[in-house]
């Protein structure tokens, strides 16, 4: 299995765009933090979190043909992760035809969707920090769906699934990235 490090080096190699990099460090982070949250073993965590920091490794690819999303990357991880975080990544990306069915999977689901829910936030804030930001700031922005409009509610009620409910999933991805606030710029 490819190392946390390894996949650093790998993501800065394959992804050009910063804020696509901040967006793929924020959904490791909440990953680590659900996988702790539902008491997978330290190399499981190890693994979700690697999803997370890989999931959109093609997603500059794949922009202009997007049904490729996550097949892309799961094609360049083959060997490097387990099956079942390449079939996570696959399915977070609906066009691919796979369904999220493990909790992994179902979990870099909502992640992913969370994360794109958390940062504009945070940078609507006035002081434009995340530390600022509350679940209740969360589910105002998650009411409103002309605020970040391509950011899908449905996925981040995914986290129901998960056994996490709505203001508890966004107070528990609030945490993961409290800490990497200077690196996601927020």
């Amino acid at each position: 299995m490819i190392s946390v490090e390894a996949a650093q080096e790998l993501l800065e190699q394959e992804v050009e765009t910063d804020a696509l990099r901040k967006h793929m460090l924020a959904v490791a982070a909440i990953m680590s933090a659900l996988a702790a949250k539902l008491g997978v073993t330290e190399e499981e965590k190890e693994q979700w979190t690697l999803v997370g920091l890989l999931h959109d490794l093609d997603y500059e690819r794949t922009k202009d043909e997007f049904e490729q999303h996550g097949l892309m990357t799961a094609e360049m991880l083959t060997g490097k992760l387990p099956d079942a975080c390449l079939d996570a990544i696959r399915a977070h990306n609906k066009m691919t035809g796979y369904e999220p069915e493990s909790a992994m999977a179902k979990a870099l689901v909502a992640a992913d969707a969370v994360s794109g829910l958390i940062l504009p936030t945070a940078l609507m804030m006035p002081s434009r920090k995340l530390v600022d930001v509350r679940p209740k700031s969360l589910t105002k922005k998650f009411k409103d769906k002309s605020f970040a409009r391509t950011v899908s509610r449905s996925h981040i009620l995914i986290c129901q699934e998960l056994g996490l409910e709505r203001n508890d999933f966004f107070a528990l991805a609030l945490d993961a990235l409290l800490p990497l606030s200077d690196d996601l710029g927020v």
